[in-house]
C-alpha cells in the first residue's frame, strides 16, 4: 500500500454530503482535524452541493461518485449513504484505487462485505468503517473496569437494548430494504461494543423478528422496518450475547438497564451514554456504584487512519474487524426468516 509523507498530502472527499445530521460536514471536518486535506463532495441533489461549497469555499462538487472518481485527484473517499449503497459505491471506488471509509455499518449481508475485503486487497487500498464509537466514553471506561479490573470477574454474558414504543420515522432508516432492518442501525454500534468486551470467535446466530403492526402506518408500507427483533449470539468460549430491538414495548429495558448490561461472575455492570453502574454481592447484600464517563474521543479514528497512511500505524478498525457485527446482523436475519440458527463463518 503506497505510503503518504504527509496527512495533508492525504486528499480526502465525501459521497453524500446531506441528511439531518450534516455528515459530510462532520466526516470532512473531523478528516481536516487529523491533518487530511478536504477536496471534494458528491451528491445527487444539487441544493446539498452548495452548503457543501458554502461549508468549504474552493471545494470540489460532483452529483455522482463517479464523476469524483473520473475528474478529482481524491485519495480516501467517506461513504455516507443509505446502508444498502455502500457495497456497490465502495467497490466503484475500491477498483478506482482510492482508499475507502464507510459509514457503519459497512455494509448489509456477510457477502457484500467479503467482496469489498477482497477488492482492498487486490487493489492495494484500504478500507475501513467509521465506528468513531469504539472510542467512546462509556465503552471505554467499560473496557477499563471490566476487563482490566475484571469488577465483574469473568464475562458471562452482555444484553444490549434499544428502542421502545413508538412508529418509526418516514427516513430512508424505516426502509428494510435501505437500512437492512430494525437491528442494523444502533445494533451496529451496540456490537461493535460488545465485541471489544468478549474475546471469542462467533458460533452461531438465532433470531426471531416480528413485522407488520406499524406498517401500514409508514411511507414504506410492508418494506418498513420490523416491529421488534430479537437476536442470540453464541460464542466459542461459551458466552453468549443478546441484542434486542424493538419500536413496540412500552416498557423497554433500556430505561433502567441501559444500552449494555454485562454480567460476569462477581457482578453485573450496566452503562449508557453519560453513566455507569455496577453491582455486587458483598457479605449476603447487593453493593451499588455509579459513576460518570469519561469524554468521548471519537476523533481518533480520523487521526488513526492517518496515521496508517502515513506512519504504517496499526488500522485499529479493519474491514474484518467491521465485518464481525455485519455477520451477526446478516445471520440474524436470515435465521429469524428461516426459522433456525446459523452457523458463523471466518474467511
Amino acid at each position: 500500500m503506497a505510503r503518504f509523507d504527509k496527512a495533508r498530502d492525504i486528499n480526502v472527499g465525501v459521497v453524500g454530503y446531506g441528511g439531518a445530521f450534516n455528515m459530510g460536514r462532520q466526516h470532512l471536518n473531523e478528516m481536516r482535524r487529523a491533518g487530511m486535506t478536504p477536496l471534494a463532495a458528491a451528491d445527487i441533489d444539487p441544493e446539498r452541493l452548495k452548503v457543501a461549497q458554502a461549508d468549504f469555499p474552493g471545494i470540489e462538487t460532483y452529483t455522482s461518485a463517479a464523476a469524483m472518481l473520473r475528474k478529482s485527484e481524491v485519495n480516501l473517499v467517506t461513504i455516507i449513504t443509505p446502508h444498502n449503497t455502500h457495497a456497490r459505491l465502495a467497490l466503484q471506488c475500491l477498483a478506482a484505487g482510492r482508499h475507502v471509509c464507510c459509514e457503519k455499518p459497512l455494509a448489509i449481508t456477510t457477502a457484500e462485505c467479503d467482496r469489498m475485503i477482497a477488492a482492498a486487497k487486490k487493489n492495494r487500498v484500504l478500507l475501513t468503517t467509521y465506528h468513531n464509537r469504539h472510542w467512546d466514553g462509556c465503552i471505554l471506561e467499560a473496557v477499563r473496569q471490566i476487563k482490566r479490573q475484571r469488577v465483574v470477574g469473568e464475562v458471562v454474558r452482555i444484553e444490549c437494548h434499544m428502542g421502545g414504543y413508538g412508529k418509526p420515522g418516514d427516513s430512508w432508516r424505516s426502509s428494510k430494504s435501505l437500512s437492512g432492518g430494525i437491528l442494523y442501525d444502533w445494533g451496529a454500534h451496540l456490537l461493535e461494543y460488545s465485541l471489544q468486551l468478549i474475546d471469542s470467535e462467533i458460533r452461531e446466530v438465532t433470531a426471531v423478528s416480528r413485522r407488520g403492526f406499524w406498517a401500514r402506518h409508514t411511507a414504506w408500507k410492508q418494506d418498513t422496518n420490523e416491529d421488534e427483533a430479537f437476536a442470540l449470539v453464541r460464542f466459542r468460549s461459551g458466552q453468549w450475547l443478546t441484542l434486542h430491538g424493538t419500536s413496540i414495548d412500552a416498557h423497554p429495558k433500556g430505561a433502567d438497564r441501559g444500552q449494555l448490561e454485562i454480567t460476569g461472575t462477581r457482578g453485573t455492570y450496566i452503562f449508557s451514554g453519560g453513566e455507569y453502574r455496577i453491582f455486587q454481592r458483598e457479605d449476603g447484600r447487593t453493593v451499588t456504584t455509579s459513576g460518570r464517563n469519561p469524554p468521548s474521543q471519537g476523533h481518533k479514528f480520523y487521526r488513526n487512519v492517518a496515521d496508517h497512511l502515513v506512519k504504517g500505524t496499526a488500522l485499529v478498525i479493519t474491514a474484518e474487524w467491521a465485518r464481525r457485527p455485519i455477520h451477526i446482523l446478516d445471520l440474524a436475519d436470515q435465521s429469524a426468516r428461516r426459522g433456525r440458527a446459523l452457523k458463523a463463518t471466518y474467511r
